[in-house]
Formats: C-alpha cells, sequence, structure tokens
C-alpha cells in the first residue's frame, strides 16, 4: 500500500517541519499502516489514519493548524490547559489513530447523544489533541457547515471542546454538551495504535 506509507511520510514531515517532539518511536508506527482494516464510516468524512503525537499542549498547537494558509487559534479560558482531561485511554507519546470520521451524521445532534452513538458502535470520539492532529495533517477535512466536536476531552461542567471555523481559519473552542448545531457533528476513531 504504498499510497498508505506515502500518507504517513507526508504527516510525519508537517509534524517535523511545525516542531512537534517527534522521536524515533515513530518510525515504528510506519509499518502498520499497511495492515489497517477497511473503513466503516462514510467516505467523504473518513480518513484512513492519523498520526497523533502527543506532549504539547493545544496553546502550543491550535496555532499550527491552518486553513487556506491562515493560522488557527484557540478560545480556551485561562488555566484551562490544566483542565481539560480524557474520558479514554490514551497512548503516550506517537501513536496511529485509525478509521477517522469527522462525525458529518452528527450535525445538528447534541454531543452527549453523539456520544452515546459512537461508543454503541464500538468506536472512540478524538481528543483536543486527535482534532488537532486532524486539522493540522488534513486541513480540507474541517469544512464550512461540517466542523467537529472532540467529546473524548472534558473541561468545567458540560464543556465539550470543538473545532470550527471562525474568520476563515480553525478555532479551537468549547460548545456545552446537550447543545446541538447544525454546523458542528461529532468526530470519532475506530482505534488507537501504537507498535
Amino acid at each position: 500500500m504504498p499510497a498508505a506509507l506515502d500518507e504517513f511520510d507526508r504527516q510525519l514531515a508537517r509534524l517535523t517541519d511545525l516542531g512537534y517532539p517527534v522521536t524515533d518511536s515513530v518510525t515504528r508506527l510506519r509499518p502498520l499502516v499497511e495492515g489497517l482494516p477497511a473503513s466503516t464510516v462514510n467516505p467523504e468524512d473518513h480518513i484512513p489514519f492519523l498520526l497523533v503525537v502527543t506532549g504539547t499542549s493545544y496553546e502550543q498547537t491550535a496555532p499550527l493548524m491552518t486553513l487556506n494558509g491562515r493560522s488557527g487559534f484557540h478560545v480556551m479560558d485561562d488555566g484551562d490547559v490544566d483542565v481539560y482531561r480524557s474520558i479514554v485511554d490514551i497512548p503516550s507519546g506517537a501513536y496511529l489513530l485509525t478509521d477517522i470520521d469527522t462525525g458529518g451524521e452528527f450535525c445538528n445532534v447534541t454531543p452527549e447523544t453523539a456520544l452515546e452513538a459512537i461508543t454503541a458502535c464500538g468506536r472512540s470520539p478524538l481528543t483536543i489533541d486527535e482534532g488537532i492532529a486532524l486539522v493540522t495533517a488534513r486541513p480540507d477535512m474541517l469544512r464550512k457547515n461540517k466542523c467537529f466536536s472532540l467529546a473524548a476531552s472534558r473541561g468545567k461542567g458540560q464543556r465539550v471542546p470543538a473545532i470550527w471555523i471562525s474568520d476563515r481559519r480553525p478555532k479551537l473552542g468549547w460548545c456545552w454538551d446537550r447543545n446541538p448545531h447544525t454546523w458542528l457533528g461529532t468526530a470519532s476513531g475506530g482505534a488507537r495504535v501504537v507498535p
């Protein structure tokens, strides 16, 4: 599957160029892209895999997202970087997130309801790190009226982080768990793979 290996190399080069803490362990992920299972989601919203490198806060990585040459930004409250926690187990270091669905089917569905449907299918919602990695690697998947919540990261009360387009730029912010938005779905992935 040369195309998959080329895509892995492209994502790795992008992260390296942006200054992510890429270590030798990342290269051990490369052979794993050849054996990934077939997709189970809508092809329009699908990405086969995503290279995720943890260990950097969204305050540093949100500005690295781009859309049409415009840098991303975040509007999280001061101190929130220590508030948002993952509700799923996340590997440390680098890993592959597979079978990503940007969640277009969940537009106008509350994140709370979408989360129930996602987990019932044996899938996992995405974290803040994974959402930023997605837009960094594939800005084309952040589309007008098809943006996405990141329901695996939870903040104070009912806050659910999300990435959408604001002023033609990628914006990391948050919405309420029980508020639907016609332009905001809930992203998910099939598995997190480590070497």
